[in-house]
């Protein structure tokens, strides 16, 4: 079984640049980032697998998972389908050769597979453990009343509580004024920090 991985027209046009780095990504769905089962083309050029797209066009307004565009139901894609019924590949676990077609119900089964999954996982969380922890938070801010900065959203609220709760400025406003300015920070969070901001509300 010699290894075929021509050019498929248009199919092989889909990766771009990841084709180069990975010669097997122009067969992996882009959803459920395994070899395509039936996969099919949308009129944007993408290709999903039969089933994954069926999911992608549930919502009202369905959008393309790789460039965003309006989704609409698409075409089988009979030549990469071929591709994939005659490239042949290697499993990562147990080494031995599989057309594109059946690797995916192998690896579902091959023990030397998942353990080869999980010491990835193991290095994955080796290295991140290695990692600087001085990351700043995501959601970090700076005080209102004075020049300190990254506070996490708890910190904040203590600082002001602490160093500020005399200011004439009102703490509970200064706060969620800082807050306010995070539109994506969930409303049930805000509401905890102005429930955490017990100090009164003096007048200006």
């Amino acid at each position: 079984m010699a290894a075929q991985q021509q050019d498929g027209g248009g199919a092989a046009q889909l990766a771009g640049p990841a084709a180069e780095a990975d010669p097997l990504g122009r067969f992996t769905c882009p959803v459920c980032l395994e070899v395509y089962e039936k996969p099919v083309q949308v009129p944007c050029g993408h290709v999903f697998c039969s089933a994954c797209l069926q999911e992608c066009l549930k919502p009202k307004k369905p959008v393309c998972g790789v460039c965003r565009s309006a989704l609409a139901p698409g075409v089988r894609a009979m030549e990469l389908e071929r591709q994939i019924e005659s490239t042949e590949t290697s499993c990562h676990g147990c080494r031995k050769n599989f057309f594109l077609s059946k690797i995916r119900s192998h690896v579902a089964t091959c023990s030397k597979y998942q353990n080869y999954i999980m010491e990835g996982v193991k290095a994955t969380i080796k290295d991140a453990s290695l990692q600087p922890r001085n990351v700043p938070n995501r959601y970090t801010f700076p005080c209102p009343y004075c020049p300190e900065k990254n506070f996490d959203q708890e910190g904040l609220v203590e600082h002001c509580k602490l160093f500020h709760s005399t200011d004439t400025k009102s703490v509970v406003r200064s706060v969620l004024a800082v807050l306010s300015h995070v539109p994506e920070l969930p409303l049930h969070i805000k509401r905890e920090t102005y429930d955490s901001c017990t100090l009164p509300v003096q007048q200006t």
